[in-house]
């Protein structure tokens, strides 16, 4: 194990570098300990959901079964805990409506109310969190025909309008009660699997619950509303109603949210490119940074080149204060626990390898039309002594340094997990 004087003697020798391209790291330290990460529920047990004989669907598919899923709120929010302490920075939780506390009544989706979320309000505060929140528009009977907000059953499409608008007092309760702006994303399964006739109505439909939901004032201090577009899902696969075309014109046009989900484009589409384009039209974007291999598969995020170029984009913009950063993926055949820590902190790596970017020396030689330099200059930053920056990072957090966070989690495993059947 590296001591606590090695990494001190490695950063002084990284910072310097750093410093030789005008990036102060000290300061690049402080500012990353202050970006919030939201952590998404469904991770810690395969999107399940406390409902009676609720369970994943619409276009939604957690694939394996190694033991030790949450089975109750209180062994989601400890299996959350333990990841946190893993993670350096700051992290919020995502919920989505599926996991309201009934204690057995029968209550369904457009009935549910902040009083059904009391237990989660009161573990974010203990914990000093904020909570960002999701309507749950599928694993429903309602949601059975893949059609939800664009229902053409006007007595079906209601009760879904009514779910979104509590869902949106949820979440402004959630942000409230913590002091921390609650994100509210919504995100519909709607869409045929084979080739429709009729495209244009769904959508009509979908801008009409849309106009409905919205139409309800929320104080945007405590809420925020984000539109989340898919490609397509399963069983969905030849048309979605809510594509990212629609919820582009719909956001620009309502100055909404927008969500971008790094899974729900096609495999030769870069997320990082939209960026900066949105953002001269959007009021804020939300990322939900996923893993898709060969489809939208969410697999566990790595630090990958994707994910390197979405984080330097983030940077690069200056926009930091107008775009939410959240994980979206769901494993079940590896340790539940580690797919949280896995994906938070190579989320974190890149955000930190952007802020040490000389971003400011890079504009100016491609200011200067200096396209050569620039090259070679990103080509050189790549080999900059980054990991002795992050050992620092995770030291100051009184984080475990390096692949120490592994042994922590498996203990977890034998000691907790392992009793669960």
């Amino acid at each position: 194990m590296v001591s606590e004087a090695q990494i001190t003697k490695a950063y002084a020798l990284a910072k310097e570098a750093y410093a030789r391209l005008g990036v102060d790291s000290d300061k690049v330290l402080r500012d990353i300990s202050k970006v919030e990460i939201s952590m998404h529920c469904w991770q810690g047990d395969d999107v399940g959901g406390f409902e009676s004989g609720g369970g994943s669907g619409g276009g939604i598919m957690a694939t394996g079964n190694y033991p030790g899923k949450a089975r109750t709120p209180d062994e989601l929010r400890a299996d959350f805990e333990k990841a946190m302490s893993l993670i350096p920075g700051r992290q919020r939780f995502s919920l989505h409506a599926i996991y309201a506390e009934l204690d057995g009544a029968k209550i369904d989706r457009d009935e549910l109310e902040p009083k059904h979320f009391a237990g989660w309000i009161d573990w974010a505060k203990k914990n000093r969190i904020g909570v960002d929140f999701n309507p749950t528009f599928f694993a429903h009977p309602l949601a059975s025909e893949n059609f939800t907000l664009s229902h053409k059953d006007e007595a079906i499409r209601k009760f879904w309008v009514r779910h979104a608008i509590a869902c949106r007092e949820i979440g402004a309760a959630f942000g409230k009660a913590l002091g921390k702006t609650c994100v509210t994303n919504h995100w519909i399964p709607d869409g045929y699997k084979d080739t429709p006739v009729d495209r244009l109505s769904p959508r009509k439909r979908l801008e009409k619950s849309l106009d409905e939901i919205f139409a309800a004032k929320v104080s945007s201090k405590h809420n925020l509303d984000s539109l989340e577009s898919k490609l397509f899902g399963l069983g969905l696969e030849s048309y979605t109603v809510g594509s990212h075309e629609f919820y582009m014109g719909y956001c620009v046009a309502n100055q909404k949210l927008l969500t971008l989900d790094s899974g729900h484009f096609h495999p030769t589409e870069t997320v990082a490119d939209k960026i900066s384009s949105l953002l001269l039209y959007v009021p804020e974007l939300l990322l939900h940074v996923s893993r898709g291999i060969r489809w939208d598969s969410d697999h566990v995020v790595v630090l990958s080149d994707d994910l390197k170029a979405t984080a330097e984009e983030i940077v690069r913009s200056g926009a930091m204060s107008r775009i939410h950063i959240g994980l979206d993926y769901f494993d079940a055949s590896i340790n539940r626990v580690a797919a949280w820590v896995i994906g938070a902190r190579s989320l974190s790596k890149a955000l930190l390898l952007a802020m040490l970017e000389p971003t400011d020396l890079l504009m100016q030689i491609e200011a200067a039309g200096d396209y050569t330099a620039r090259l070679a200059m990103l080509e050189e930053v790549k080999t900059l002594p980054f990991a002795a920056v992050w050992d620092q990072f995770c030291l100051q957090q009184e984080i475990p340094v390096g692949a120490a966070w592994f042994s922590e989690v498996k203990n977890y495993e034998r000691k907790v997990l392992a009793a669960r059947k």
